[in-house]
């Protein structure tokens, strides 16, 4: 079952197909028949169910009933609500596309239709009212289940660690064939078979942020606990922000427990400061201790791993003279791999690569070649923000300029991505 959000919204409500169907629906308080089968709209990263058929008993005709008129679903019934109940009475259209019908027992082919397995189960989640299909169920769980072994299913399953490649999230599913039958079509998926067992919490995370935010909980709420941490770690800041908001609290915790000091210190970082020390409290008190020491170091002000050693080249001498110059400007300095392109009043202009210098014709001179809209820091700037500059643009060193852009000192790869929580872990 999955976890209630912070705002104590209703939880999410998980189930298996091969457990819904057959099971007895409820209208006026009487029993009139039992669940066969529902109707999906395909939306691509997941399908959302918008009918429920009902078949009869004594020769009554079949039910299609639209969600909305469902007032409750378990394990053991679905409840109608309806003035009158025959104004459901019909059969699906032809071109409804039947979760059973149409999609059970399928043939699961990768992209480059090698068969993997056959769909043994399907596996929907009910969230703010509505029912979605959220993955297919190729698994031995899965085969357990639709052969009534529902105990044995779930309890091997609880004990599995790690993600379970052959249930398929309904995102690596292609858009199913407008024309796909009982016997006609296969389920087709968008990844290689090799790569089901190992979906890597990096691409997983890329999905996630796909999806709008109701959808991207609804789904993560499904992961297992290490494959859900692992996957949080991967999703952007301001996702993953939004995302920890809407997950409960002992969930969270439980998620950070499962990360290195460094990845919990990186998530907590971007919360809120309650919700921070609300989750720190959580910690036991190793841990907790090596995550406030990671947040306390980043949130220092670079300035203090500045060196004041680095080149700097006036804009108006050619490449020729400062190649001849190099080895004399440089050194004894402890940036060497950049050439700093300042104005006598230390004011920066532009930035060169050595690798640039080197390739510069003889008679360029530096303002023409130079890269004047520079990356740099300020002096209140954090550690913490210089690691996200150096991850995000992959510069081997940064310049730190005052107000008005005078370079004041140079932070280094080595000094700041040493410094943070790499070597605590």
């Amino acid at each position: 079952m999955a976890a209630t959000s912070s705002n104590s919204m209703a939880p999410d409500e998980k189930y298996h197909l091969s457990e819904l169907l057959g099971i007895k629906v409820i209208w006026h308080d009487k029993k009139i028949g039992k669940l066969i089968d529902m109707v999906i709209v395909d939306h691509d990263k997941y399908a959302e169910v918008t009918h429920v058929i009902v078949s009869r008993p004594f020769g009554n005709p079949m039910l299609v009933v639209p969600w909305a008129s469902v007032t409750s679903l378990s394990n053991s019934q679905v409840t109608i609500n309806s003035n009158d109940i025959h104004t459901f009475d019909g059969e699906p259209p032809e071109t409804a596309l039947l979760v059973a019908d149409h999609i059970m027992d399928k043939k699961v082919l990768d992209i480059n239709d090698s068969e993997i397995e056959v769909v043994y189960d399907l596996t929907l989640v009910k969230r703010h009212d509505k029912l979605y299909v959220t993955a297919v169920d190729s698994s031995r769980y899965g085969r357990m289940r639709r052969i009534g072994l529902r105990k044995t299913a779930d309890s091997r399953a609880s004990s599995q660690v790690g993600p379970n490649g052959d249930v398929i999230p309904w995102f690596y599913v292609q858009p199913l064939p407008p024309n796909i039958t009982s016997f006609k079509g296969d389920v087709k998926l968008k990844i290689l078979k090799e790569n089901l067992s190992d979906v890597k919490p990096v691409d997983l995370a890329d999905m996630l942020e796909d999806l709008d935010h109701e959808h991207r909980v609804m789904v993560f709420n499904q992961l297992d606990t290490a494959h859900a941490s692992d996957t949080l770690e991967e999703i952007e800041p301001n996702v993953q922000r939004e995302l920890v908001s809407s997950l409960a609290k002992d969930k969270v915790a439980l998620l950070i427990r499962q990360m290195t000091p460094g990845q919990a210190a990186d998530l907590l970082a971007a919360l809120p400061h309650s919700d921070m020390l609300t989750y720190l409290n959580e910690l036991d008190e190793v841990m907790a201790l090596k995550v406030r020491s990671i947040l306390e170091k980043q949130e220092e002000h670079v300035t203090n791993y500045t060196t004041s050693l680095f080149v700097t080249v006036p804009p108006d001498i050619t490449a020729e003279q400062a190649q001849s110059e190099y080895h004399l400007i440089a050194k004894h300095k402890d940036v060497v791999m950049y050439l700093y392109v300042v104005e006598e009043s230390g004011r920066l202009q532009g930035v060169i690569d050595i690798k640039e210098l080197l390739a510069a014709a003889d008679t360029s001179r530096l303002r023409d070649f130079m890269i004047e809209n520079v990356i740099s820091l300020k002096p209140t700037s954090t550690l913490k923000e210089a690691s996200e500059l150096f991850n995000r643009y992959d510069f081997r060193a940064i310049p730190v300029t005052d107000d008005d852009h005078r370079i004041i000192g140079v932070v280094t790869y080595r000094d700041v991505m040493k410094l943070t929580h790499h070597f605590i872990e």
